[in-house]
């Protein structure tokens, strides 16, 4: 298990320009994400990138107790084991509490800490003790210097093998900024930096039901400027939540990203990563300059 997991984690570290975490944000039917899984998997190889296909189990951290929250771990995990032998394709999922993660370790191949349980060392520990690729979620509260810590944690359990994600940082209410400086300096976690390129348009609570109570909103507009932004900067690997019907979609519709845009986006972020040298420290020179 541990050999495969250093294998997987080793071929994303050089992927050339960028990995690729996508899927929708939550399991909806075995149906769906098997067809969804097959259109990204499509998408990515016709474009060389490697895919790690990302579906959610259970949403636990929903806005309200009344949102849709998946088919739960037992249910989820048999879908995703379905994906994963159908596809040929790695797994990510989240996980929300260390007694889930020895089951959810024998599916995915990335277990995912979502961004407010970043620092919880518990969690941490259970999670690299599955030997499985670990991948932290920047806290929306936190400095990026917080994810150095969060990444010993994985690795003092004896995991070498984690990455850390920015996905946006709350300054007031209902709103996330994205920071292109956190993305420089998370890579002193000395770990492959992966950018969150959808959840960092959310807007938390913020908007308004009609029935009453609030739901997350969110940016999708703004989308490629951030991915933009991200891929300029160097990222190792992009995250991003894809829908085939994002006005449909029970969790986060307002910033998934459009199936049908998927491949037009990506051809984009390639050709911006290619050019940049944004994966190279600067070099500079503050000699006396004379022509």
């Amino acid at each position: 298990m541990a050999d495969s997991s250093s294998l997987l984690y080793n071929q994303l570290k050089v992927a050339e320009p960028f990995f690729l975490l996508a899927g929708p944000n939550v399991i909806e039917s075995e149906e769906h994400v098997l067809r969804m899984a097959k259109s990204i998997k499509d998408i990515s190889t016709k474009l060389g990138l490697p895919l790690v296909f990302k579906s959610s189990f259970d949403k636990a951290n929903r806005t309200s107790s009344k949102s849709f929250r998946g088919p739960g771990m037992a249910e989820g995990l048999k879908i995703l084991e379905k994906v994963k032998v159908a596809y040929d394709l790695p797994i990510v999922t989240d996980v929300h509490e260390s007694s889930q993660c020895e089951a959810v370790g024998k599916v995915a191949d990335i277990i995912q800490i979502p961004a407010f349980l970043c620092r919880q060392t518990d969690l941490l520990v259970a999670a690299a003790q599955t030997g499985k690729i670990i991948n932290i979620k920047k806290g929306q509260f936190c400095a990026p210097s917080v994810m150095g810590n969060s990444a010993e944690k994985i690795r003092l359990a004896g995991n070498p093998n984690v990455m850390v994600c920015e996905r946006g940082t709350m300054f007031g209410y209902n709103d996330l900024i994205v920071d292109p400086r956190n993305l420089e300096w998370m890579r002193e976690a000395n770990c492959p930096v992966v950018a969150d390129i959808t959840h960092s348009l959310q807007q938390p609570a913020g908007k308004k039901l009609d029935g009453g109570g609030v739901a997350s909103g969110g940016l999708r507009e703004l989308i490629p400027c951030i991915a933009r932004t991200a891929v300029a900067v160097g990222v190792d690997g992009i995250f991003m939540e894809v829908h085939d019907d994002p006005l449909s979609a029970p969790v986060d519709g307002p910033t998934q990203w459009p199936l049908r845009h998927l491949e037009e986006l990506l051809e984009e972020l390639i050709a911006i990563a290619r050019v940049t040298k944004g994966k190279q420290r600067f070099q500079i020179d503050l000699t006396p300059y004379h022509d």
